[in-house]
């Protein structure tokens, strides 16, 4: 089921007034990567890029078309390790943090 226009407009508007939603998304994308949710994950990134710095700054950031790295992160999208690993650092960069892994029980 596609997503509604007012979701997605909720989710911008929370993203960008509440820092700790942001690190959230980014760290629920994380784990879903880590216990093979791509999907999910691939979705909670396009949801970040889209309400924080855009395609345009993360290519920059990347070294990446932005054309390359919304294909890579779209539905059908099958990115590769590097490719994500170089996202992940970027975004992290960009919102000033630095994810580690636990392991849990």
């Amino acid at each position: 089921m596609a997503l509604t226009r007012e979701f997605r407009e909720t989710v911008m508007e929370r993203a960008q007034g509440d820092p700790a939603f942001r690190v959230g998304l980014l760290t629920e994308a994380a784990e879903c990567l880590l216990n093979g949710e791509v999907d999910a994950a691939k979705s909670l990134l396009r949801d970040y890029i889209n309400a924080t710095l855009g395609f345009k700054e993360l290519a920059r950031l990347t070294a990446k078309k932005p054309e390359s790295l919304m294909r890579m992160l779209g539905p059908k999208g099958n990115p590769r390790a590097d490719n994500l690993a170089k996202v992940m650092q970027s975004l992290g960069s960009h919102e000033g943090i630095r994810l580690h892994v636990q392991a849990g029980q």
